[in-house]
């Protein structure tokens, strides 16, 4: 081979490294980004449940206690009192069934909220706010929603 067949070659060889090569690379940057991003989300989501559960905590509530009464907090009702299902809180909590039971059992032993049975379905519990939990969230709602807009904050460390 001469001189410039060879530097042709070699220019050939080089190019179709680069064409497998740096798409590879940015590729996988672009996936450890991605990672980043996540583990960003998850970092910031495990920050601001401890510090709703340790401003929470001074008010007798943790984080998916107040949870629970702000969902209730915010039903409206044709008629009646205002309450959900448990599985539509379910939707809206980020709590298995059986732990959001328990949740919803101790709430009600505290006087927070009551459960009575569903009209439209014998089998279904219907989870309603207390007057006294109704108060409580009302004191509690600005409290959480500073924690919140403190760490949520775009200019956040």
């Amino acid at each position: 081979m001469r001189m410039h067949e060879m530097q042709a070659h070699l220019i050939r060889v080089q190019q179709s490294w680069f064409s497998v090569t740096v798409p590879r690379m940015a590729a996988k940057q672009a996936e450890q980004a991605l990672v980043e991003q996540w583990r960003d989300i998850l970092a910031l989501h495990a920050r601001t449940q401890c510090e709703l559960d340790r401003v929470l905590h001074d008010h007798g509530l943790c984080a998916s206690d107040f949870e629970v009464l702000d969902v209730l907090a915010g039903c409206r009702a044709a008629k009646g009192t205002p309450s959900y299902r448990v599985q539509e809180i379910s939707e809206r909590i980020h709590l298995s069934q059986s732990a959001l039971s328990r949740l919803i059992a101790r709430l009600e032993k505290e006087g927070l909220v009551e459960r009575c049975m569903c009209p439209e379905d014998r089998r279904g519990v219907r989870v309603a706010l207390t007057a006294k939990g109704r108060t409580l969230h009302g004191e509690v709602l600005p409290v959480q929603r500073a924690v919140l807009a403190r760490m949520l904050a775009d200019d956040r460390p």
